[in-house]
């Protein structure tokens, strides 16, 4: 009973930490700390997939609409583009939410023995986002340049929206941001300066995960008090993240977070399918 209370204790301290570091890791480098909000809830709090990515979209976007409003104020957010691009995002992440999830099986198959079921497959397709957001934060700084230049034509409306609409079914199914997937559509498609990008890609993010967990209200049980402490530990990590962002090389530390992604999704992928 010592044994198992000490672990719970454990859990919790490290969960309370890791949470800090999804608002750090967002204040360092614009974004890729709410890839962790999920594991972090399922893992380190015990709280069920479902019900992690619902929880997951309050956190996103409140620590999200705080790191937009610091770019807002510097100059760093594209207000029209954000709400043409969130069109189509925001109204997917809300259908989703609200009509989609709450009537998918718990048990959607089998193989042999192997049962598969929602849980499973939201935590898989959640590792399978975290491995692909990881390689686009280890992508070379050189790489990323030559990935973003492109040649100066009108914005591409319809593929614009269909991203839009992409990107909302991935953050309404699984509770992550997209920012990995956001930037680089904002500067292909909108032809947005870098830093612009991150700006309004946050605003996006938080419009995206704020409104989506609307349409999870009255199908979930909330604990609010333990929603708001989650948040406001992450909010802080946003303030200590751009202070050692200041001090340390922005590039350097969005490799070096992108490997710790990249071995948590593959974690992940090996205790959901071969573990259990």
């Amino acid at each position: 009973m010592l044994f198992i209370t000490a672990t719970f204790v454990l859990m919790q301290i490290l969960g309370y930490f890791a949470s800090l570091l999804i608002g750090i890791s967002l204040g360092m480098i614009g974004g890729g700390g709410s890839i962790l909000t999920v594991p972090v809830l399922v893992y380190l709090f015990g709280i069920s997939p479902v019900l992690s990515t619902s929880y997951s979209l309050f956190v996103v976007g409140s620590t999200s609409l705080v790191g937009a409003f610091n770019n807002y104020r510097k100059g760093f957010v594209n207000i029209k583009t954000a709400l043409l691009f969130g069109l189509s995002s925001i109204t997917t992440v809300f259908l989703t939410r609200k009509f989609l999830i709450p009537h998918i099986q718990q048990t959607l198959g089998s193989i042999g023995n192997f049962k598969i079921t929602q849980s499973l497959v939201i935590m898989v397709l959640f590792a399978i986002l975290m491995v692909a957001a990881s390689l686009s934060m280890i992508k070379s700084k050189k790489e990323e340049t030559n990935n973003i230049t492109v040649e100066n034509k009108k914005i591409n409306l319809p593929k614009l929206l269909s991203y839009g609409i992409a990107i909302g079914l991935a953050t309404g199914f699984l509770g992550a941001g997209g920012g990995f997937l956001l930037i680089p559509t904002l500067v292909l498609l909108v032809k947005l300066p870098m830093k612009e990008a991150i700006g309004t890609s946050l605003f996006i993010i938080a419009l995206n995960s704020l409104i989506g967990f609307t349409g999870d209200l009255g199908h979930f049980t909330i604990d609010w008090f333990f929603l708001f402490k989650i948040t406001c530990i992450a909010i802080a990590g946003i303030f200590i993240g751009g202070f050692i962002s200041k001090k340390i090389s922005g590039d350097k530390l969005k490799k070096g977070f992108g490997w710790f992604v990249l071995v948590m999704g593959i974690y992940i992928i090996v205790k959901e399918v071969f573990w259990n």
